[in-house]
C-alpha cells in the first residue's frame, strides 16, 4: 500500500452507542467488528507493530506528533499474510515491547476512518482518522475534516488522549511494577 499521511484523534468514550448511531445517521460505511492483535516491536525510531485480525493484516511503520488534538502521522503499510513466518521473524530479531488486544469496530465516511474501539485493559475509545492516500487531499483539508467531525461528535478536549494505546499499557505496567 505504500506511504500515506493521515490526521487523527483518539478519545476515551463513555457513550459508544451515541457515536454508533451518529455514524448510522451519516450513513457511514460499515466493514465490520475486527478484533484486533497489535504486537508492538522494539525499534529505535518511529513504531513497528504487526495488526493481526479478521478484516485488517498489515506490518505498519509510523511516526506520529506527540501532541493532545489532531496530530499527524506518516504511515507505511504493508500487507502481511496471517500464515506467514513475519511475526516470528520480528519476534526473534526485534523482541516484543507490549501487545495490544481490541475490538474494534471500522467505519468510513468518504476518506474518513472511524474506530469504536473497546481495548484490553483500557477501555472505551473513538478514533478518527483523516487519510490522504495518494496526496490529493492536503494536511490542511484533512485537519479540518477532523476537527468537523470531533466538533460533530462533541468530543471535548478532556476526553482526548493524546498518546498511543500501546503508550498507555507501557504506562500502566510501569505504575503497576512501581507499587
Amino acid at each position: 500500500m505504500g506511504d500515506l499521511i493521515n490526521i487523527e484523534i483518539k478519545a476515551r468514550c463513555t457513550d459508544q452507542d451515541r457515536v454508533r448511531e451518529f455514524l448510522r445517521d451519516g450513513h457511514a460505511d460499515f466493514k465490520g467488528v475486527d478484533r484486533q492483535i497489535d504486537t508492538y516491536f522494539k525499534v529505535s525510531s518511529g513504531r513497528l507493530k504487526l495488526r493481526e485480525g479478521d478484516i485488517e493484516n498489515f506490518l505498519v511503520f509510523y511516526d506520529r506528533e506527540e501532541k493532545q488534538g489532531p496530530k499527524e502521522s506518516k504511515v507505511i503499510l504493508f500487507k502481511a499474510d496471517p500464515a506467514s513466518a513475519l511475526k516470528e521473524m520480528l519476534v526473534r530479531s526485534l523482541g516484543v515491547l507490549v501487545v495490544v488486544d481490541k475490538r474494534r469496530e471500522i467505519y468510513f465516511i468518504d476518506n474518513v476512518k472511524f474506530h469504536v474501539d473497546v481495548v484490553e485493559a483500557l477501555g472505551t475509545f473513538i478514533e478518527i482518522e483523516a487519510i490522504d492516500a495518494d496526496g490529493s487531499i492536503g494536511k490542511q483539508r484533512l485537519l479540518e475534516q477532523c476537527h468537523r467531525y470531533v466538533d460533530l461528535l462533541g468530543i471535548q478536549e478532556h476526553h482526548l488522549v493524546p498518546r498511543s494505546y500501546s503508550d498507555l499499557l507501557l504506562e500502566n505496567a510501569e505504575q503497576g511494577s512501581s507499587m
